[in-house]
Parts: C-alpha cells; structure tokens; sequence
C-alpha cells in the first residue's frame, strides 16, 4: 500500500519502519501462551506506551488482531487515552482473508502516515 517494495531482512524492515515514520510496539511486555494461541494468554503484562507516545508524534495506534485489540483496551487504553484501530491480523492462522482484502484493509494506515503537504513520508 505503500508502493514500496517489499523488506526481506530485519535491516531492510527496520529501515523500512523508519523511513516511513512508523513505530512498531507489542501490546504486552510479557505473557504466559501456549504456542501462538491466544486464547491460552495468562498472566500479560502490558508494555508501558506514555514513553513511545510521549516521544513522538503519534498520530495514531493500530492494533492487528481482535485479541490485541481487546488487550489495548483493558490494559493501554485507560493510560494512554488514544484508541486504537483494529486491523486485521496477519497471522497465518487468520487464512479467512485474502491477501488483496488484507492488502485493502490496511490502507487505513496511510491516513495518519501523510505528511503535512499531504504525500507519504
């Protein structure tokens, strides 16, 4: 959505992060899960956001994902007091979208990423 193309390597996607002014943060510090379900999440400790949003100019927080959506809200949101917008995970568990309708729903992200003369970063 972007149209970029496409970071392989962990330095090409970091680089790719910068230089579109997006900040990456997990929702929890730290949990207990059984493998990648969430639903077998116990114990999770929230990442602490008031450093990364006071930093910064966040324009917006995205969370992928129904469950990190759900712990925002009960453990970030009363803190932060900025929403998050809810995206659809990527997770290869979530196979009821396609890559177009994934492609699609995430353009909701180029919103906040438009620069003040209104062009991507």
């Amino acid at each position: 959505i972007l149209n970029q193309p496409r970071p392989e390597t962990n330095e090409e996607k970091k680089d790719f992060l910068k230089r579109n002014n997006i900040a990456l943060w997990d929702v929890l510090a730290s949990c207990n899960i059984d493998g990648a379900s969430d639903s077998s999440i116990k114990n999770p400790v929230p990442n602490d956001f008031t450093e990364v949003l006071g930093r910064g100019k966040i324009k917006a927080v995205f969370t992928t994902g129904a469950k990190a959506t759900a712990l925002y809200k009960k453990y970030c949101y009363p803190t932060t007091g900025v929403p998050s917008i809810l995206l659809p995970s990527t997770s290869p568990a979530n196979c009821r979208l396609k890559y177009e309708d994934l492609k699609q729903a995430y353009r909701v992200i180029l919103e906040p990423l438009r620069g003040e003369n209104g062009w991507i970063k």
